[in-house]
């Protein structure tokens, strides 16, 4: 089968920053099925492990990289109870194994979730990752229920594939108000179609939640960089509010700083289910196949703003390119 990868860490501009090349198609065993990919997104998780997983070494073989797909189920394994033949999945992937920039790829059974029947492929592709992280760290990690409706949630970086999802399911699933951060006019709008209820500026973050109107806030969600607006949600988080970020930080996070508000801390990261075979692996099966309906219902809308046509190395350059960059709006898919 076909395949895009690398063999070491370059610069998205080398020749050599990814290659294409064939390998076998694999056989599916267990519980995993093996799909026909029709189109995948690509995420800033792709372009970070591009950049350092091979550093100063050549690999053996070209490692396959991509956590987002859309295809048919081609074959199963012998213990596969939640597809057949034929059908239409999509999913985010185990970051443990071979990735989706491949024309042919095996994924547990337990994270796949059937590909919400109204959209097209590339407008599925673009939803696997952000969908789940957004869930999990919602309703996983914050625990937001239906108690929680009406209360505030700050949500940084809006206009990121992230972002733009957690507004839709903030506003129209959790039933929360919406402040997010934007800086361009490009994106102050993208977050507004997405449900936002305020966008503010994130370089005078405080003083622009409190111009609008708000002294605290009940939940905070960093997608953006943890330490970088740390003491601005010490300050803003509500007393015995919650903070939740999926970003990871170089350097130790100041939790002390929490203490006198007894505000809590949270990580998400949506490979740990997958990564260490928890005993609730399958949550993100439903999880998906509830955000399919969700999608399907009109509730929650596609955040795909850019397709690719081609399995082309020239098209995942372009995708890397432009994800590097930072400004990204939505979500770009690469069309096989």
């Amino acid at each position: 089968m076909k395949a895009i990868g690398f063999k070491t860490s370059l610069p998205i501009t080398d020749n050599d920053s990814f290659i294409e090349f064939e390998t076998a198609k694999p056989i599916p065993a267990g519980r995993d099925l093996l799909v026909k990919i029709a189109a995948v997104s690509v995420n800033p998780v792709d372009f970070k492990i591009r950049q350092n997983s091979a550093k100063d070494m050549v690999l053996a073989s070209p490692k396959i990289i991509g956590w987002d797909a859309v295809g048919v189920v081609e074959a199963v394994g012998e213990e596969v109870s939640l597809f057949k033949i034929g059908d239409e999945v999509y999913y985010a992937g185990d970051i443990t194994r071979s990735g989706s920039d491949a024309e042919y790829q095996l994924i547990d059974e337990r994270i796949v979730g059937e590909k919400p029947k109204p959209l097209s492929i590339e407008e599925a592709a673009a939803m696997p990752l952000t969908v789940l992280t957004a869930w999990e760290i919602m309703f996983d990690r914050l625990r937001i229920n239906e108690k929680d409706r009406g209360k505030s949630i700050l949500i940084i970086g809006g206009a990121g594939g992230v972002g733009s999802i957690a507004i839709q399911i903030a506003k129209k699933v959790a039933g929360l108000t919406v402040i997010t951060t934007a800086s361009r006019p490009e994106s102050v709008a993208w977050c507004e179609q997405q449900g936002a209820d305020y966008v503010v500026n994130h370089k005078d973050l405080l003083n622009e939640i409190r111009k609008a109107g708000f002294r605290y806030v009940d939940f905070i969600l960093d997608f953006v960089d943890t330490n970088l607006y740390w003491d601005s949600m010490v300050e803003l988080i509500k007393p015995q509010g919650h903070i939740a970020s999926i970003t990871g930080s170089s350097t130790p996070v100041m939790l002390n700083k929490l203490k006198n508000k007894s505000a809590s801390f949270s990580w998400e990261l949506m490979y740990t289910r997958s990564t260490f075979q928890t005993d609730d692996l399958i949550e993100q099966h439903y999880i998906l196949n509830k955000v399919a309906e969700l999608l399907g219902d009109g509730t929650l809308k596609t955040t795909l703003k850019e397709t690719l046509s081609g399995f082309t190395v020239d098209n995942f350059k372009r995708a890397h390119q432009q994800l590097e960059s930072g400004k990204t709006i939505g979500k770009i898919v690469i069309k096989f």
